[in-house]
């Protein structure tokens, strides 16, 4: 009997989540009938994370025991075979009987994506939350400074966990901003330099551009009395077209604890919470004080790292 250790991606869009359930598909589900034709024994897999219906994965873990002559390396080979096209595994290795995904000490990272432009794109429809309001990025990457160390985080942890400790280790918080390339803006959001008549008296020049707001020198032009030049500062001038990502790694996470962080994050982006806040948020260990979960869809398991 040899122990076979697993490193399995997945797109979870179309599973009921990791964990075996009557009646529905599973990433485990799949795995144990694909194992269990190849192998010719009854295989039930140990995973390290039961990720929730429609989270994503890299690298999450899974080992089986089995008599098999197969080598261990080989048995990625044989599997993807068998699997679905949205589950492949990455690797396979023997590994030693002892070895537990769950119990083996360990950092995982996860990342959250979130797609911020005026509208969805089909590609990320999956795979990335949508938001088209405005983010504040340096706001929440302040707020992320609170979440590292040691903390109880009873607050971000979704009723029903059965956990002996709501006590874990964020060992980084990051938030990326990727600018995507395609053209959404309309004319009006672009810089322009020349004059647009509006009106038989009216003209409009758009002279200067920054994020998020354009200035706008409305200069009016009259048969008699005297010119004047109005200066109007207008929200939106540029709209966003870019990928965010939440980043985090920690020893260990609750239920929903990823996706909370992420959803509080958003209330910071949005205003609605101040970095400075966020201390008091996590010491109260109160759920209604973090932000709302965010969706499943917008979550990736990114890497398992034993140490």
């Amino acid at each position: 009997m040899k122990r076979i250790k697993l490193t399995v991606a997945y797109d979870g869009t179309n599973y009921h989540g990791w964990q075996v359930q009557p009646n529905a598909d599973t990433i485990e589900g799949e795995l144990n009938k694909a194992i269990s034709e190849l192998t010719g024994e009854q295989i039930e897999v140990i995973g390290a994370s039961r990720t929730d219906a429609g989270v994503h994965a890299l690298g999450n873990v899974a080992v089986f025991d089995t008599e098999s002559r197969i080598p261990g390396e080989k048995f990625s080979y044989a599997l993807n075979q068998r699997l679905p096209d949205d589950i492949i595994i990455q690797k396979s290795e023997e590994v030693d009987r002892d070895f537990h995904p769950r119990y083996q000490e360990c950092r995982k990272t996860y990342e959250y994506t979130i797609l911020n432009r005026r509208f969805p794109l089909p590609e990320y429809r999956n795979t990335a939350h949508f938001d088209y309001g405005n983010l504040d990025i340096e706001a929440m990457k302040k707020a992320c400074k609170a979440f590292i160390g040691e903390h109880d985080f009873a607050g971000f942890c979704s009723a029903g966990a059965q956990v002996k400790t709501t006590v874990r280790t964020i060992y980084s918080l990051e938030v990326e901003c990727m600018e995507l390339g395609g053209v959404q803006r309309e004319n009006h959001a672009e810089k322009k330099t020349e004059c647009e008549k509006i009106s038989d008296d009216v003209n409009i020049k758009t002279d200067e551009e920054q994020e998020n707001n354009r200035l706008v020198n409305i200069k009016v032009d009259e048969e008699q009395g005297n010119n004047r030049l109005v200066n109007i500062k207008v929200d939106g001038g540029q709209e966003n077209n870019r990928l965010i990502k939440i980043r985090v790694n920690g020893n260990g996470f609750l239920y929903n604890m990823v996706r909370i962080i992420a959803g509080t994050l958003l209330e910071v982006g949005k205003g609605n919470v101040a970095p400075e806040q966020m201390e008091d948020i996590i010491k109260s260990a109160d759920r209604k004080e973090a932000g709302p979960t965010a969706p499943a869809k917008g979550l990736k398991l990114v890497e398992i790292r034993y140490v």
